[in-house]
């Protein structure tokens, strides 16, 4: 059979020879797979940069949608996207600056993190329509009845599942 070559970007494999690999290598589909891998790691403000240069999409912005999808020359990012990535990169330049000053940019800590998040979710009960009450636990639409499920998949009952005598661990 051979050696087989497989592609990352592309996610398939084929003889490996020279005018095979040569072929994949410079062929429309491995570039634009190769391309969106990298476009994940741009800056924002190369990607910001290139959307202000662009002219909006009149069909995604109709429609929502473009049969181009990434490949479309056109912009594809609403005013308010642009708004935020602006910012972002705003932020992202301010921290970079006081990098080089000297200041002492602290990292966000996990306390920060628990902290935000605390204030999201009082927030979001706040906001709901329940307060305080946690939503009954429901099976997902399309599934069979709960008597009709195996063990793994049933909801535990309200103590916990009951330990058989004389069990041991280890």
């Amino acid at each position: 059979m051979g050696k087989r070559y497989f592609c990352d970007y592309c996610d398939r494999s084929f003889q490996d020879n020279l005018h095979n690999r040569k072929k994949h290598l410079n062929g429309v589909q491995h570039l634009r797979a190769k391309r969106v891998w990298y476009d994940l790691f741009r800056d924002a403000a190369a990607i910001l940069q290139e959307e202000q240069s662009k002219k909006p999409c009149r069909k995604f912005l109709q429609t929502g949608q473009c049969d181009f999808g990434s490949n479309c020359r056109f912009s594809h990012m609403t005013e308010q996207d642009l708004e935020k990535l602006s910012a972002q990169v705003q932020g992202e330049q301010r921290s970079k600056e006081l990098r080089q000053e000297g200041a002492d940019v602290p990292l966000g800590t996990i306390e920060d993190w628990l902290e935000k998040r605390a204030k999201r979710l009082s927030a979001a009960q706040n906001n709901s329509t329940l307060p305080g009450k946690p939503a009954p636990f429901q099976y997902p639409p399309g599934w069979p009845a709960a008597q009709d499920l195996p063990p793994s998949l049933q909801a535990p009952p309200p103590g916990g599942w009951p330990l058989p005598p004389g069990l041991q661990w280890g």
